[in-house]
């Protein structure tokens, strides 16, 4: 009997004990799960948290970035906005285009000034015959083709390249508004018809031809071929900018720097 009660007492301790080391096994199991977890969900996150700092540097943000500083300039969004691609603003009509024509127009409202002058001081024009010939610009000058509309023909030109300076200028060729352009072709072709008129009254019904109003008659001739080569060739588009690889500024800039020697 004694015996007995012994062994069930032994039986009991070693239920209890192995009950308390399969609870310490459970909870060491769940605490090693737990801390795998915590682990892995930690490595993920940081590893997440790594690809986003990666993409935040070398994805589609920093194109983004490249982007909005290409088209956010004043040029970019004037280009956006009236129809012109950015990627092509500056690839318009040659510098040369520009300065040539901004020349001429200097020189065209020059000759108009003068002949304006002339016209209300009725003083003779300087080099030119008054002759019975061909050449006659005080026959010109006087006759009553030399007003249109009661406005003196000096006058209009000057207005017209007062016009012409502004439209032709450097600045105006590389104004990023598509209105700007179209308006510079129309004042052009409105103006050599009007070339075409004087021509004919000069020819046809004067008679007689001025020096001063044909070097006019030239001068807005050349300018209406260069604008139209500049329109087939370019189209309208923003003109290139000024040579500022001809300074000395920027030719200082773009010297290749000098190469580290070892």
């Amino acid at each position: 009997m004694t015996a007995s009660k012994s062994s069930r007492a032994r039986n009991a301790r070693s239920g209890a004990q192995a009950g308390s080391a399969r609870n310490s096994a459970a909870r060491n199991g769940s605490a090693a799960r737990n801390g795998s977890a915590a682990r892995n969900g930690s490595a993920a996150r940081n590893g997440s948290a790594a690809r986003n700092g990666v993409a935040a540097r070398n994805g589609p943000a920093a194109k983004g970035d490249i982007t909005a500083k290409t088209a956010g300039g004043p040029r970019g969004r004037a280009t956006a906005g009236n129809g012109l691609d950015t990627r092509t603003a500056g690839t318009g009509p040659a510098v040369w285009v520009q300065l040539t024509t901004f020349a001429l127009a200097l020189a065209g409202l020059g000759v108009s000034i003068y002949l304006t002058i002339a016209h209300f001081s009725e003083s003779t024009l300087l080099g030119c015959s008054e002759t019975k010939g061909l050449v006659n610009c005080t026959k010109v000058t006087t006759s009553a083709q030399s007003y249109v509309f009661g406005i003196p023909v000096a006058v209009l030109g000057v207005a017209f390249y007062l016009f012409a300076v502004a439209i032709m200028s450097p600045w105006a060729w590389r104004a990023a508004r598509r209105e700007i352009h179209l308006v510079r072709i129309a004042s052009l072709v409105v103006g050599i018809g009007f070339v075409l008129y004087l021509l004919y009254a000069e020819l046809f019904i004067i008679g007689s031809i001025c020096l001063y109003c044909t070097s006019v008659h030239v001068i807005t001739f050349l300018i209406f071929v260069l604008t139209m080569f500049a329109t087939a060739a370019w189209g309208l588009k923003p003109g290139a900018a000024w040579p500022q690889r001809l300074t000395p500024r920027a030719l200082a800039g773009q010297r290749p720097a000098p190469q580290a020697t070892s």
